[in-house]
């Protein structure tokens, strides 16, 4: 893992290559002037590189999404107590002021703010906003539990007690140091971090004083003021600062690569929610891909597949799995016509351009498990004329196309059959893909030599990095990039790691390694989103402009993004499509 320096570095290589100054949203305190901020922060800010601006509190939905688009990053400042009706708790007796108007405003925008995978920095009450706000707990008053004083009667600008590092934490790394000298105002506190968060720094008495993004994000929250030590002229405090303003920079330049490129995602789950009361055009949280998140995570595009469970290998069971498939094809076109307005059905990639020059979003189709071709050849014509771009030709258990990287009980290890020869055969004439995700390491290879058009494994990751007879081998991998296929990293947890739970750093190792292997123009992402894919920081489609962050930070250029992006597996569809 790269040292913070090393980070820093990156981050500032990438920042070179814009000259806009990141801009800093920092919440104005609500006192008896209006909207007020301590001088600390916007010279703090300033020092760091950053432009900084003050966010007046509105809890106003159209005006928070306003601001949000013009920041870079949010600084949560200090002020009063947190009403503790916000959290479902009655007041204690040593409450002291609260404003409503602000804690309203100040929960919604942090929590928007994650949403869009914001750089966030709280300070003293603005770590307790944004516990607060991601879903953790705190005390209203830590009278009875503190044996340090945290709420010193020195100047603000000298410390007056030390907080404890976690070792190996995001904090540890931004200041080098497991001890750390902090002022401290405060009488509430965190208690219960929360699911997203996590504590990093105490003070002897066991008070929470920091926590950072659980998620590898770039979270921080701390309880004391740093702002103050910067502006009494006293360095110690400003690698905070400017880790704030370098994450800024760089999500301002991952949000201006999916402003100017095609993100396309190729393969995702989300009809199998359809039948179930889903809102596409909102944030639903049942499902990992709809219209809301796709707009927070930068995605223009993303292939929606029939998903068919292997059934028995029979004239019913045929006519039942051709049925299931033509259902779930209604239904996305069902889906895509009530949201007109923001999302359009496509096919080629030059549709795709068209739709987000036009601001929409737009799916692709596909079909998940040949089962549906059953063993009727004509069957491929009908599913390529209702406008699908891929066939995955099998799933978990043989088909009559081929065999299963995991066949089921009983069942024999495979190839491609004669007749899947002839469904090959038939999707190359119709302008599909071959999709071999799914497919025994025999039928990958029968099905190499059998197309006439590049094939694509639309989801599927490095065995070499986790032994799972659904990824591919370094061979594999080697084999399909010369002949000129793609293969597209998935976020499926048991296809990243072994054991344990998988992250967005396994993700990305996986990323890296293929690229090692097959090079830079064979590669790319399948989410399997709402198909059991999805892993910390990396959890459903807002989150995906994390993994741009994460390709920045590691030094890919601007080209290989695009690639990595939707380039590659659009230049064999192109070539299918011909």
């Amino acid at each position: 893992m790269r040292t913070w320096t090393e980070t820093y570095e990156a981050i500032h290589s990438v920042e070179s290559r814009h000259t806009k100054q990141p801009v800093i949203g920092i919440t104005g305190n609500f006192g008896t002037k209006g909207c007020e901020l301590a001088e600390g922060y916007y010279r703090s800010v300033i020092a760091a590189g950053g432009t900084p601006v003050v966010l007046p509190p509105t809890a106003e939905p159209a005006v928070l999404t306003t601001m949000l688009d013009g920041i870079d990053a949010l600084l949560l400042s200090g002020g009063g107590d947190i009403n503790p009706l916000q959290l479902g708790e009655e007041p204690v007796p040593q409450l002291g002021h609260i404003c409503p108007e602000r804690d309203e405003a100040e929960l919604l925008l942090a929590r928007m703010a994650a949403n869009r995978q914001l750089p966030i920095l709280g300070i003293c009450r603005g770590i307790q906003v944004l516990v607060a706000a991601l879903g953790g707990t705190l005390h209203q008053d830590i009278g009875h539990l503190q044996k340090v004083k945290h709420s010193q009667d020195l100047d603000r600008s000298h410390a007056s007690h030390t907080v404890q590092l976690t070792p190996g934490s995001l904090l540890h790394s931004i200041f080098d140091a497991d001890t750390l000298a902090v002022n401290s105002f405060h009488h509430q506190a965190v208690n219960e971090a929360g699911p997203h968060l996590k504590v990093v720094a105490r003070a002897t008495d066991g008070i929470v004083e920091a926590v950072e993004s659980a998620e590898y994000k770039p979270i921080v929250g701390v309880q004391w003021h740093p702002e103050t030590f910067c502006l009494a002229g006293d360095d110690t405090m400003m690698p905070l600062f400017r880790w704030l303003t370098s994450e800024a920079a760089l999500y301002m330049c991952a949000r201006s690569f999916h402003r100017t490129h095609l993100t396309l995602d190729s393969h995702c789950d989300t009809p199998m929610f359809f039948h179930k009361d889903i809102h596409f055009g909102q944030r639903d949280p049942q499902i990992l891909v709809d219209l809301h998140k796709m707009r927070e995570g930068g995605l223009d595009a993303s292939i929606m597949v029939a998903y068919l469970p292997q059934g028995e290998r029979t004239d019913a069971g045929h006519a039942a799995a051709r049925q299931m498939a033509d259902g779930l094809l209604d239904q996305i076109e069902s889906m895509v016509a009530s949201h007109a307005d923001s999302v359009e059905l496509a096919r080629t990639p030059s549709e795709l351009a068209d739709i987000k020059a036009r601001g929409k979003r737009a799916i692709m189709r596909g079909i998940e498990n040949g089962y549906a071709v059953g063993r009727d050849l004509s069957t491929v014509r009908h599913f390529a004329s209702r406008g699908i771009v891929y066939m995955t030709l099998c799933h978990n258990g043989n088909n009559d196309i081929c065999g299963s990287a995991r066949p089921r009980e009983g069942e024999p290890l495979l190839g491609v059959s004669d007749f899947g020869r002839s469904v090959i055969e038939q999707l190359n004439a119709e302008g599909v893909m071959v999709d071999l995700s799914h497919a025994s390491e025999q039928s990958f290879y029968d099905a190499l030599q059998i197309s006439q058009r590049p094939i694509v494994c639309s989801h599927s990751s490095a065995r070499v990095l986790c032994d799972h007879p659904r990824n591919l081998t370094d061979e594999q991998l080697r084999q399909l990039a010369a002949h000129g296929g793609v293969a597209q990293v998935t976020l499926y947890n048991g296809f990243l790691r072994t054991d344990g739970q998988a992250t967005i750093l396994d993700a990305l190792a996986h990323l890296d390694h293929m690229i090692s292997v097959a090079g830079i123009e064979h590669v790319g992402l399948g989410t399997d989103f709402d198909g059991d894919g999805g892993v910390p920081g990396l959890a459903d489609a807002s989150e995906l402009l994390n993994f741009t962050r994460e390709l920045l930070r590691r030094r890919y250029s601007e080209a290989d993004l695009a690639l990595i992006w939707g380039a590659n597996f659009l230049r064999v569809m192109s070539e299918c499509q011909l």
